[in-house]
């Protein structure tokens, strides 16, 4: 039997899995919804496997969507269930003779125009409420794509440049504007949130299996629909497989799981105690298996934000700092548990030559920055600082994706960046405090959204922009306006206690 029809059958037991786990969360989509997400998700998977060809994929994948799509009304919720369905991995759409090529389609893109595109042209036409704070965040973002754009200008052709416009409108405008206007109250949130958990909990259980048995599901799909085996690298830490799913590495699986730990900390209440308890097992155990370090610290920071917003902070902090210190007093003392703690962030021994490139990699990039300080170069990659970071695989890998947008766009870019995610981080922070009751659902909501934006925003300190990482914090900034312009719409009415959701 060929590989990839063995990973297929692998790969559709576990979700078989998966989705049974789900469906006791179902009743929050209602069912039809959940049949939907699951039966568009299976199929995709099996088209992806059994094509053979790309592009037979993408035509298959097109005819799938718009037939499922008429069945669901959330078309936020169905494109976060499926959009760690495939690996994220780019072929051009060839020129025909007239330009080199006309743009890179991946499954991200294909679903961003099957499934987004078509609301963001209904949405046009409906009229929008804003406050204050939302109407900021629009014009930090419009001030970050502008200039951009502006800076693009420096080095490149007109059809690479109109490339380019088209890029920033898909992979941020598109996702930004979609999500940040559609999702019009906490039902809706529900059912993206749910749709994004439940995603996370099928990339956790193929990243147990892969660990496990030290296979990567998704390489087999590459042979299968042509996509090039070197972007999905076999890569260990400590001798152990470190699994990564569709993602392409691993540290990409880690930082979707964190995203999918925090959603869940708002969706967990829609089933009973002992699904719950599975359910938080499976993610956690699922973000160990990819063994990275940044998501881990992610993590952490990500329950310790959701603890600070809630009710008694400092004692449940204090708990957590004991249960910290214990946890790793048991670890040390039982067999085999110092290489265990060999693997933590901060303490641990293995790869420690990976955290030293990382400082080399700050400090050369520091000199380059230095020299075009305000809006950088797009020429900083032959400079003789980077070269000589250059690897043994021939790549330069610029670990952070702060450090990078210095390099290309100067601290005037990455200002406008990191200032937009703090208006969105401080919009959501002031409307949970001052719009939404502590004992109410919206308070939950903004401790979810709010924890799980500082957490995705620190962990790409250690990543650079691959794979689905930017369409997850442009999609999770797009829920937090959502969310802003929910709770401080002047005719709602969030002034009642949701006795159904208590605040963990």
């Amino acid at each position: 039997m060929p590989e990839h029809i063995k990973a297929l059958i692998v790969i559709l037991l576990i979700a078989g899995a998966v989705f049974a786990l789900a469906r006791n969360f179902a009743f929050a989509l209602g069912d039809t919804a959940f049949k939907v997400q699951r039966n568009q998700w299976l199929m995709l998977t099996a088209i992806g496997f059994l094509a053979h060809n790309y592009w037979l994929y993408v035509i298959c994948g097109v005819v799938v969507l718009a037939y499922y799509s008429q069945r669901t009304t959330n078309k936020v919720a169905l494109f976060f269930v499926l959009l760690l369905a495939m690996p994220p991995v780019d072929i051009e759409i060839g020129g025909f003779g007239l330009i080199n090529y006309f743009f890179a389609i991946n499954h991200v893109r294909l679903l961003e125009l099957a499934l987004l595109l078509p609301v963001f042209v209904r949405l046009l036409k409906v009229p929008h409420e804003s406050n204050s704070v939302s109407k900021l965040a629009d014009w930090a973002l419009a001030s970050f794509l502008i200039v951009f754009l502006a800076l693009t200008l420096r080095d490149t052709s007109v059809t690479d440049f109109l490339r380019q416009c088209f890029y920033l409108f898909i992979d941020i405008v598109l996702p930004y504007y979609v999500i940040s206007r559609s999702i019009r109250s906490v039902e809706d949130f529900r059912h993206a949130l749910l749709a994004m958990v439940v995603a996370a909990m099928l990339l956790a259980g193929i990243c147990i299996f892969e660990a496990a048995k030290h296979w990567h599901l998704y390489r087999a799909a590459s042979a299968a629909i042509g996509i090039p085996l070197d972007t999905l690298s076999i890569v260990e830490r400590g001798g152990v497989l470190r699994a990564m799913g569709s993602t392409t590495h691993p540290i990409v699986a880690g930082y979707v799981l964190v995203a999918g730990l925090g959603f869940f900390l708002f969706v967990h209440r829609a089933a009973g105690k002992v699904v719950q308890r599975i359910a938080v097992l499976l993610l956690i155990i699922g973000l160990i298996a990819p063994l990275s370090r940044g998501p881990w610290i992610g993590a952490f920071v990500l329950w310790v934000v959701f603890l600070v917003t809630g009710r008694n902070a400092l004692k449940r902090l204090a708990v957590l700092s004991i249960a910290c210190v214990l946890g790793l007093g048991v670890l040390s003392a039982l067999p085999g548990g110092n290489k265990i703690i060999d693997l933590l962030p901060f303490i641990g021994e293995v790869d420690k030559e990976n955290i030293d490139y990382r400082v080399q990699m700050i400090d050369s990039a520091q000199a380059v920055i230095d020299r075009h300080p305000w809006f950088g170069s797009p020429d900083f990659a032959v400079t003789p600082e980077m070269q000589a970071m250059r690897q043994g695989r021939g790549i330069i890998d610029i670990v952070n994706s702060y450090l990078l947008m210095a390099l290309q766009i100067g601290y005037v870019g990455v200002g406008l960046f990191a200032g937009f995610f703090l208006i969105v981080g401080w919009g959501v922070f002031g409307t949970l405090k001052r719009f939404a009751p502590m004992d109410s659902e919206e308070h939950l909501l903004g401790r979810s959204l709010l924890a799980t934006l500082v957490a995705v925003m620190l962990i790409i300190f250690t990543v650079s922009p691959i794979s689905v990482i930017p369409i997850f914090y442009w999609s999770i900034s797009g829920l937090c306006v959502a969310y802003i312009r929910l709770c401080r719409r002047p005719e709602r009415n969030v002034g009642y206690a949701a006795p159904q959701i208590q605040t963990v």
